[in-house]
């Protein structure tokens, strides 16, 4: 891989990090009510197979088939479902309830992906598994992070 493409992505890295850092400065109150919302909709939906309530497991079902979109490992052969933030919500917790930066993916792959921003996962996805990166490039969240602009 050559110099130009990685200073390239080592732009988007330090862009997204500027933009999530000054953004969680400006927090507004409605921010942070969104936020708590989505804790306590975490909290009642449960983390095991994706909640426990009709709604979340409804929300699971819509929202995904019988494999994981990163790994193609079916669900029940692996720790099952989880319900992923593309960009996390550590960095953007005023996406934490926006339905777009959701996603359902294994147990295994969220634990991998961490708190990773989306550019840093490509990237990894890139040089550690380059036989998902198109399907990861797929998933890209491509409406929030054009809508990830500094004022």
């Amino acid at each position: 891989m050559s110099t130009e493409p990685d200073k390239t992505l080592q732009e988007l890295f330090k862009l997204a990090d500027r933009v999530g850092n000054r953004r969680y400065h400006k927090l507004t109150q409605q921010d942070f009510e969104d936020y708590r919302k989505f804790d306590y909709w975490r909290y009642i939906n449960g983390d095991s197979e994706c909640g426990t309530t009709l709604e979340s497991q409804q929300w699971v079902k819509d929202n995904s088939d019988s494999h994981c979109p990163v790994c193609s490992k079916k669900f029940s052969s692996i720790n099952g479902r989880s319900i992923d933030h593309k960009l996390p919500r550590a960095q953007y917790p005023w996406l934490s309830l926006d339905f777009r930066n959701l996603w359902v993916i294994c147990y295994q792959c969220n634990q991998e992906k961490g708190e990773m921003h989306w550019y840093e996962y490509e990237h990894y996805t890139f040089n550690h598994h380059p036989d998902r990166y198109h399907d990861i490039v797929f998933a890209r969240p491509k409406q929030l992070l054009q809508s990830l602009t500094l004022k």
